[in-house]
C-alpha cells in the first residue's frame, strides 16, 4: 500500500510539472531550462573556483537585485534574459549551488567563465567547467530528475519538453588560439582546421546531450570577436587588419555551426536545434550605443575585468560592453529579445526560441 501511494504522489508531481506550460500567470513555456557555456552565461559556478575568471564582486551586479553572483555584466545575463521571455518567475539557478530537489525540475546553469568547446581552453586563468565537464554535471542532474521521477521513461518524456541553450566557442579563440604563448593551436592548425576540428568535438558534446534526454536545443553563434575592446585596444597597437582577422574566424565557425544545425535536423528527426545568428545582430546593432569602450574601468591594459575600486560609466543603457570582453545587461536584452522572437530572417535558423518553445 505504501509503495502505491508513494507511486502515485510521483505521478501526480509528474503530471503537474509536465502542464506547467500549459498554464496561465507567468508560467513558463516549457518545464525547465539547461543552461550551458562560457562566462556569457554563467551565473556563478566559477565563484568557488581557484582562478582569475571570477565576476563575483563589485561592481559587476552592480544593477542587479542581488548585487555580484557571479554573471560577467553589470545585471542580468543572456541566460536570465531568455528565462525571463520563457515565463520562468525565478532564474535558473548555477549547478554550483543548485538545490537537490524538486527545484531542478526547473532547470540548472552549468556555464562556467573562460570554459570552451576544447578541454584547455582557458586553462592559463586557472580552474573552469569545460563543456565536457559541464555534461558531465548535467548527467548527474538527470540521474537526480530520473530518480524524482520515477524511472526512465517518464524522465525522458519531462526532458524531452524542456529548453537547452549552448552558448560557447569564444574562448576558444581568444583564450586559445589567438594566444600562442600559452596554446600550440595556432601552430598546428590553420584557421579553417581549427574551425573544422572545434565543430567535430561540438558535434560529440551535442550528441551526449541529446543521448541525455535533449530535443529542444539552442546553439548561439559566436559575436564579432574583433569588435570588442580588449581586441579593439590590442589590434591598435598591432595592424589595421588584426581585427579583420578575427572576424573571420567567428564567420568560418559560424557558418560550420550552421551546418551542423541543418545535419542534426535531417538525421535526429526526433529533436529540433537552431542557430542564433548573434554575428548578424552584431552589425544592426548601432544606433547610439558606445561600441568601443567598457563601461566599467578595467584592471589594467589588456585586462578584461573591471576594477573593484575604478569608475563605471552612468549611462550604462548606452553601452554595449560592460567590461573588455562582455555585454552590458542592455546589449543582453537585445540579443535575447531578437533571439527569442527574431526580428530578421537572418536572426535565428530554421526558427526562433519562441517557436521551438511551442514544438
Amino acid at each position: 500500500m505504501a509503495c502505491q501511494l508513494k507511486t502515485l504522489l510521483v505521478l501526480l508531481v509528474f503530471l503537474l510539472i509536465s502542464n506547467l506550460q500549459h498554464c496561465v500567470n507567468g508560467i513558463p513555456q516549457v518545464p525547465c531550462l539547461f543552461i550551458f557555456g562560457d562566462s556569457l552565461s554563467d551565473n556563478g559556478n566559477n565563484n568557488n573556483l581557484v582562478t582569475r575568471a571570477k565576476a563575483n564582486y563589485q561592481p559587476y551586479g552592480i544593477d542587479f537585485p542581488e548585487g555580484p553572483t557571479g554573471r560577467f555584466t553589470n545585471g542580468r545575463n543572456i541566460g536570465d534574459i531568455i528565462a525571463e521571455l520563457l515565463g520562468f518567475e525565478n532564474y535558473i539557478p548555477p549547478f554550483a549551488s543548485a538545490p537537490e530537489g524538486f527545484e531542478i525540475l526547473k532547470g540548472v546553469n552549468y556555464a562556467s567563465g573562460s570554459a570552451g568547446i576544447r578541454n584547455e581552453s582557458g586553462q592559463h586563468l586557472g580552474n573552469r567547467i569545460s563543456l565536457d565537464r559541464q555534461l558531465q554535471n548535467h548527467q548527474y542532474t538527470v540521474s537526480h530528475i530520473i530518480e524524482m521521477l520515477g524511472g526512465n521513461q517518464r524522465a525522458t518524456m519531462y526532458l524531452s519538453k524542456c529548453m537547452y541553450s549552448i552558448t560557447i566557442g569564444s574562448n576558444d579563440y581568444l583564450s586559445n588560439y589567438f594566444l600562442p604563448m600559452f596554446y600550440p593551436t595556432s601552430q598546428q592548425y590553420t584557421p579553417e582546421q581549427y574551425a573544422n576540428i572545434l565543430i567535430q568535438q561540438l558535434t560529440q558534446q551535442v550528441m551526449t546531450l541529446y543521448r541525455y534526454g535533449a530535443r529542444k536545443v539552442v546553439l548561439y553563434g559566436l559575436g564579432q570577436l574583433g569588435s570588442i575592446p580588449i581586441v579593439l585596444s590590442l589590434c591598435g597597437i598591432i595592424s589595421s587588419s588584426c581585427e579583420d582577422s578575427f572576424n573571420k574566424v567567428v564567420q568560418l565557425f559560424n557558418d560550420r555551426l550552421i551546418s551542423l544545425v541543418a545535419d542534426l535536423n535531417k538525421n535526429l528527426w526526433q529533436a529540433k536545434f537552431i542557430f542564433i545568428n548573434t554575428t548578424s545582430m552584431d552589425l544592426e546593432y548601432t544606433s547610439s550605443m558606445v561600441k568601443n569602450a567598457s563601461c566599467c574601468e578595467l584592471l589594467g591594459f589588456g585586462q578584461f575585468q573591471c576594477s573593484p575600486s575604478g569608475y563605471v560609466c552612468h549611462n550604462r543603457s548606452q553601452y554595449m560592453f560592460w567590461d573588455a570582453v562582455h555585454p552590458t545587461e542592455a546589449a543582453y536584452e537585445f540579443y535575447g529579445g531578437r533571439a527569442y522572437r527574431a526580428q530578421s530572417p537572418t536572426d535565428a535558423y530554421p526558427f526562433d526560441i519562441s517557436y521551438l518553445a511551442k514544438l
